[in-house]
């Protein structure tokens, strides 16, 4: 509650910035309006607003996919401007984008907006402040006996209006839903209709895998969901595991992941990564993470990983001796710097990097 708080009185702060803004756009144009040269290209305009949507949320921080795209393409994750605006050049074959903000506690719907080249859009994004009485719901559907990903299949909550529409990774996302105990609804042409019992929590958001089962078959439809850690959400952790999942560009855990394994130390989990071992001394919680793929002559036995806690280097050197397995939220593993995420790359990130988030 503390940082809902703050949060709203940092919106109210916002409306003297409004205000300047207000005198500079008078005195030298329409400075709002200026858009890049995108080549042709689609042109999204992402404007963060409080709740009135008359405040701009300067600061906030965008997430966007581009969901109907030939190519997979990496999320992105950037900072609305001291106007609250974020501009962005649409990939030549993107069609849709699913955009939302988040900023501190607060989070906006998400909002997906056709692309079209030569074009400009525009999604304004409301914040929800105060006490939030809706969560999210995302997810993917995938046939049972394939495992493909179904498109165009309908995804609804009984007693709620949206519809949402699987896209061609069969992923949907439903925003606004009332906290509580609902029955989803999946329904496409050929295979037999769904119904699951889903608990929507407050501020939370919730994944869910279906598995859709094809007409003429007998057997029962697949349903697993896993709320969403708020931290990780945050971080950008689901985000990074979505890219390096579609691409394998990384490894991805969560707490769930790390209390089903039950590693005494969490470099014990991370040693069961392909190509990467530990060296120990003689205490157990001193040991290096090396990576085999940085091995040359002058390296032999490979290279040390770098470590970082909660958004912060820490160097080399184990994380046992800084965290226990029970104490991780998260945890993202890259072997090599073709994967990694510019928020971790360094100097001394060429041998591959361990990302750790704490509860």
């Amino acid at each position: 509650m503390r940082r809902s708080n703050r949060c709203l009185d940092f919106i109210r702060s916002c409306r003297t910035v409004v205000a300047v803004l207000g005198l500079l756009v008078a005195g030298g144009g329409d400075l709002m309006g200026q858009e890049p040269d995108c080549g042709g290209r689609g042109v999204l305009r992402v404007v963060v607003l409080d709740p009135s949507g008359s405040v701009p949320i300067p600061g906030a921080t965008v997430v966007l996919r581009w969901t109907e795209a030939e190519s997979a393409r990496r999320p992105v994750r950037e900072d609305a401007g001291p106007d609250g605006l974020l501009v962005l050049c649409a990939p030549r074959d993107a069609e849709q984008a699913t955009v939302w903000a988040e900023f501190g506690d607060a989070s906006s719907d998400e909002a997906v907006v056709p692309i079209a080249a030569g074009a400009s859009r525009e999604a304004r994004l409301l914040l929800h402040l105060g006490e939030v009485r809706t969560g999210r719901l995302i997810g993917e559907v995938r046939d049972a006996l394939t495992e493909n990903p179904v498109a165009a299949a309908a995804v609804s909550v009984q007693g709620q209006a949206e519809v949402a529409e699987t896209n061609r990774m069969g992923r949907f996302i439903l925003s606004g839903v009332p906290v509580g105990v609902h029955e989803l609804s999946v329904r496409h042409l050929g295979y037999s209709p769904l119904s699951h019992e889903v608990t929507v929590s407050r501020g939370i958001t919730t994944e869910v895998e279906i598995g859709l089962v094809p007409e003429p078959v007998e057997m029962a439809p697949i349903v697993a969901t896993a709320a969403r850690s708020r931290r990780l959400e945050v971080k950008g952790f689901y985000e990074r595991k979505y890219w390096g999942e579609l691409v394998s560009g990384g490894s991805f855990f969560t707490a769930a992941d790390i209390e089903r394994r039950r590693p005494v130390l969490i470099s014990h989990m991370i040693a069961d990564e392909m190509g990467i071992y530990l060296e120990c001394g003689l205490r157990v919680s001193s040991c290096r993470i090396l990576n085999r793929r940085g091995s040359s002559r002058f390296v032999p036995g490979g290279c040390e990983m770098s470590v970082w806690v909660d958004g912060v280097n820490v160097g080399k050197g184990g994380p046992d001796s800084v965290v226990r397995p029970v104490e991780i939220a998260g945890l993202e593993i890259y072997r090599g710097p073709a994967s990694l995420p510019g928020e971790f790359s360094g100097s001394d990130s060429g041998c591959g990097v361990v990302v750790i988030w704490t509860k």
